[in-house]
């Protein structure tokens, strides 16, 4: 278990992505992955309101609800750390004060729970000051309706005035970020939001931490084109120097595991300073033992290297 900044929740070190269900998994498929990854001892949730309203016949929430269903079902509540997010929802949009309070009650109504225990601004509200967002998530907190707080997609110079605030008036602070990080996305976190993170003693938990499923290796030179938009932009980092190097660093260190690509893959993540818990998405049970794994997968001080320097 991992403990995520200097909050009080301890969490599996791969956290579950909610945003395929209500989209690419119905609810039964959504409840057998869900089922499968609290089997493998996964207790780390991660999910957003806004899951998922750009599917036809979608209001967003979607993803909440089902988990909410699940939650209830199982009975798994008291044990599984719940994340979800405030600002995009189509009905909820931005971190006005007002906003974020409405968005966070219809999250309690369709997670079935009376509190979150991680809430995260999804994205910066460059409009809002960072005052009236901290202080607007900070009352929550102090209602008994979130444990702990992040943000995602935000800026080195705004989440620094964030915590800064947050210190100076004795609010409660931002415990995690959730940028978009992987082995061939490096220039959005490394840098001067990594070293933030880590000179303020919060934790990580990357998105996107398979690049679109390149880093799972089924896109490989002379492969066939593929159509959607996400094997588009999976297939887009073949044609960078580094894509094929990555794959054959990731199939070099795979081999020496017995495990597969995407296992590694987060489990590099998962081996840098900061980061707690990588995130991944399941749309099937099938998926789901290749990225757990990556929980007691330890890589060697040389393999880390091997694979940040093929990146």
């Amino acid at each position: 278990m991992a403990r995520i900044g200097d909050s009080d929740l301890d969490v599996f070190p791969l956290a579950l992505g909610g945003n395929v269900f209500g989209w690419t998994a119905d609810e039964a498929q959504s409840f057998a992955v869900l089922d499968a990854y609290a089997a493998a001892g996964g207790d780390f949730l991660d999910t957003a309101d806004v899951y998922s309203a750009w599917v036809d016949g979608n209001s967003g929430g979607e993803s909440e609800t089902i988990i909410g269903r699940w939650l209830a079902r199982r009975g798994r509540r008291d044990d599984i750390v719940v994340a979800t997010k405030a600002g995009s929802h189509p009905d909820f949009k931005g971190l006005r004060a007002g906003t974020i309070k409405k968005a966070a009650e219809a999250s309690l109504r369709r997670l079935g729970t009376d509190h979150i225990d991680l809430y995260y601004s999804h994205f910066d509200d460059l409009d809002t000051p960072v005052e009236e967002i901290v202080t607007a998530l900070d009352a929550l907190v102090k209602e008994g309706k979130v444990r702990a707080l992040g943000a995602s997609n935000i800026s080195a110079e705004r989440l620094a005035a964030s915590l800064d605030f947050a210190e100076r008036e004795g609010l409660t602070r931002y415990e995690i970020l959730q940028p978009h990080y992987n082995l061939v996305e490096r220039e959005h976190y490394e840098g001067p939001l990594a070293a933030l993170v880590a000179e303020r003693g919060l934790s990580a938990a990357p998105y996107f931490g398979l690049a679109a499923g390149f880093l799972t290796g089924k896109y490989r030179p002379g492969g066939t084109a593929v159509g959607s938009a996400r094997e588009g932009k999976a297939a887009s980092y073949l044609a960078q120097e580094r894509g094929p190097r990555v794959l054959a660093a990731l199939d070099e260190v795979a081999a020496a595991h017995s495990a597969e690509p995407a296992t590694v893959a987060l489990a590099w993540l998962g081996a840098q300073p900061t980061v707690v818990a990588p995130i991944a998405s399941a749309r099937t049970v099938e998926q789901l033992p290749a990225l757990v794994a990556a929980a007691d997968l330890k890589l060697t001080p040389e393999e880390v290297a091997v694979l940040t320097a093929a990146a």
